[in-house]
């Protein structure tokens, strides 16, 4: 490392200072993500993971009016 050529930085972005880098994906539903949920969408399908964040195992999909239940507090 040397002035002319830094080290490539290890940071990774955030946003709004939560701690989910992954907020700023296509596939991540914002409103969701900010419940504390996993919020992976399966782009094809148009379905939402609801499990906690960080779950363990794989994600369970439902219907996107599930998620919007979710979020508004159903």
């Amino acid at each position: 490392m040397n002035v002319e050529h830094p080290a490539p930085s290890t940071e990774t972005t955030m946003t709004a200072g939560d701690g989910r880098p992954d907020m700023s994906n296509s596939n991540v539903r914002e409103d969701l993500a900010m419940t504390g949920r996993c919020a992976l969408v399966h782009l094809p399908t148009g379905r939402t993971c609801l499990l906690p964040l960080r779950h363990q195992g794989p994600c369970e999909f439902h219907r996107p009016q599930e998620a919007q239940d979710m979020v508004d507090g159903g």
